[in-house]
Formats: C-alpha cells, sequence, structure tokens
C-alpha cells in the first residue's frame, strides 16, 4: 500500500478524534435545578457550586431537561391547584426563558424526557405520552395511556420502548414501536404495587424499575416477559429511582429517613445508605456516574455527591423548594 496514502489515513484519524473531542469540550459544565415554589429555574456551575443565574418560569415547574449540548434547558410547568399547560424554553448562556410553549389542551406536563432532539413528556390530566419538536415549534405525536394520572415516563434511546409509571391505576403501561413514533406500536398495561411514581428503564433495555409510594419498596418489572419479577425494600418512599448511567447501581432518594439508597442492580440488594441533613428529591449524574447531583428541601439546596465515597463534596443554596434536576458536561 502506498506509504503516503497511509500517513494521509493516518492525519485523517487525527483530524477526526481531535475533532470529537473539541466538540465534547465544547458542553460547557452547567446543572439547572426548578424552584418549585419559587415557579423559577436556577443555573448552576456544578464545579463550583455556585448559582450563576435564576429564570423565571410558570407556576409549579416540576421536571427538568437540557439539551444533548447542554445550551437549552426544557421545563414542564405542571402547577399548582390549577393545572398547568406549558413548557419553557430556556436559553442557558442569556438566562432568559426564550419561549414557553402553550400545549392546551394538554395539561400536567411532566416527565420529560428529551432524546433524538425532541422533547417526550405526560399529560397528565389527558392520560396522554406526547412529543415536542423544537425545531418546529409544536407537539407533533400523542397517544394516550388510557390510565389515571400517568406521572412520569421512561424513554428508550431508539425511541421504540416506552413505559409510564400511573400513579391512579397501580400500573405501568409499556409501549412498543416497530421504529420511532408514530410507527406501529402495542400496548400492554402491567400490574404493579400502591400508586407507582418513581420509573426509570435500565440502560440494556431489560428492566423497569418503579418506586411505589404506598408500599416503600421499588417493584422490577421484566420487560421482555412484561411482568413483575421483584420487589426491593427502600424501607420509605423511593420519590426517585435512577440507574446510573452504566446500569450498575439504582440510585433511590428516601423522603422519610433523608437516605440516598445505592442499590446493586445485578444482585438487587442495597450496598450503600448515605445519610443526608436534608430531604432528598430529584437526582441526576455526571456523565461516569460516580458523582449524583440531589436537589433536598430544608434546608433547600442542591448537593453534590461522590457515590463511590458515599459523601457530599458540595452544597449550595438554590432557592424555594428544590426539585426536578438536571446536568449536562459533567
Amino acid at each position: 500500500m502506498n506509504r503516503k496514502f497511509i500517513f494521509g489515513m493516518l492525519a485523517a484519524a487525527v483530524v477526526l478524534v481531535n475533532g470529537l473531542s473539541a466538540l465534547a469540550q465544547d458542553v460547557k459544565p452547567v446543572a439547572v435545578v426548578l424552584n418549585k415554589n419559587g415557579n423559577e429555574l436556577v443555573i448552576i456551575d456544578p464545579n463550583a457550586m455556585k448559582v450563576t443565574g435564576r429564570v423565571p418560569v410558570g407556576v409549579g415547574p416540576h421536571e427538568a431537561v437540557l439539551s444533548d449540548d447542554g445550551k437549552t434547558a426544557y421545563v414542564a410547568n405542571y402547577g399548582t391547584q390549577t393545572p398547568g399547560s406549558s413548557i419553557s424554553v430556556i436559553d442557558i448562556a442569556s438566562a432568559k426563558e426564550t419561549r414557553r410553549v402553550d400545549v392546551l389542551p394538554l395539561m400536567r406536563p411532566h416527565g420529560l424526557q428529551m432524546i433524538g432532539g425532541k422533547l417526550y413528556f405526560t399529560a397528565e390530566t389527558n392520560r396522554i405520552i406526547a412529543r415536542y419538536d423544537p425545531a418546529a415549534n409544536k407537539v407533533d405525536w400523542m397517544m394516550g395511556t388510557g390510565q389515571n394520572v400517568s406521572h412520569m415516563i421512561a424513554v428508550s434511546r431508539d425511541e421504540k420502548a416506552f413505559y409510564t409509571a400511573n400513579i391512579g391505576s397501580d400500573s405501568v403501561t409499556a409501549f412498543a414501536f416497530q421504529n420511532v413514533p408514530p410507527a406501529g406500536s402495542t400496548i400492554t398495561h402491567i400490574p404493579v404495587g400502591k400508586q407507582p411514581e418513581a420509573i426509570d428503564l435500565s440502560p440494556d433495555g431489560k428492566e423497569v424499575w418503579i418506586g411505589l409510594n404506598q408500599e416503600g419498596l421499588v417493584e422490577i418489572v421484566d420487560t421482555a416477559k412484561k411482568a413483575s419479577v421483584a420487589k426491593v425494600d427502600t424501607k420509605g418512599r423511593p420519590y426517585r429511582v435512577r440507574f446510573t448511567p452504566d446500569g450498575k447501581y439504582v440510585i433511590c432518594t428516601i423522603f422519610a429517613t433523608k437516605d440516598i439508597v445505592v442499590i446493586d442492580a445485578a444482585t438487587r440488594k442495597e450496598i450503600r445508605r448515605i445519610k443526608l441533613e436534608s430531604v432528598p428529591f430529584g437526582v441526576a449524574f455526571s456523565a461516569d456516574g460516580k458523582t449524583a447531583f440531589v436537589t433536598a428541601v430544608q434546608p433547600d439546596v442542591l448537593l453534590r455527591v461522590d457515590l463511590e465515597k458515599g459523601e457530599v463534596t458540595g452544597s449550595v443554596e438554590t432557592g424555594d423548594g428544590p426539585d426536578g434536576v438536571a446536568v449536562a458536561g459533567v
């Protein structure tokens, strides 16, 4: 083979690797927290654990996600006594709400997930899952769950599998699509324990873990069998149940005991319980899964937690009633 050709190929490979590295480094570290009672999104430097901006949003914001590049945040304005019906779009650099999307007749948006450049969410009041396309600025797809209080959603990365936790029906609804919605689908309602709310799908797509509010347990559903296969006692209501990015561990935030519980996903055994001074709510992870960012109240803070050491390594006051949290570039 020609030596010039070989050297040319090597040079091209170096350029490609360097370009990918530069692209990864372009994601500026950022954390966003929603203050439910303060009706605002708080922008935080997750390395310095310092507030860098505050943005007013709709009433009763519950869930937030960030775009892959960390430049845009999306907020579900769930509402309080009056149901909310909007999604706020936030520019992180300018710390401004650039758009408030009216999703009526959909109400009580919740459970946001950003996949493939589109935003999936539940409309709890309507018993619907829906998708918002930011580029077209419209809701471009929706489908009913047929269940009561479909609150949280878990979506596979290929957008072919969806799962909702239905608090009012004691069920998980599984949607299986042949391709990205609205391709052909099948729907299965899976009975689970009392008041399922927290939900997450394992990275390999084989299991769904659900927090049972009334029972203080986590229930595990086998996605192939579409059936419950086990329960794990978390000794308190698991407000959020989240897989670490590598799928090895499941993190639960426990109201009653002010704990973060770390469960080995393979053995389904608790391996660590991290005591906190505040009541933990939402949780997000660094890319390597070694660090958790946890919102907590009384006092109202965002905590940075080293999951390997079981230690809180940073804290910053957020405002009134922090709940939803998302991070990027960390």
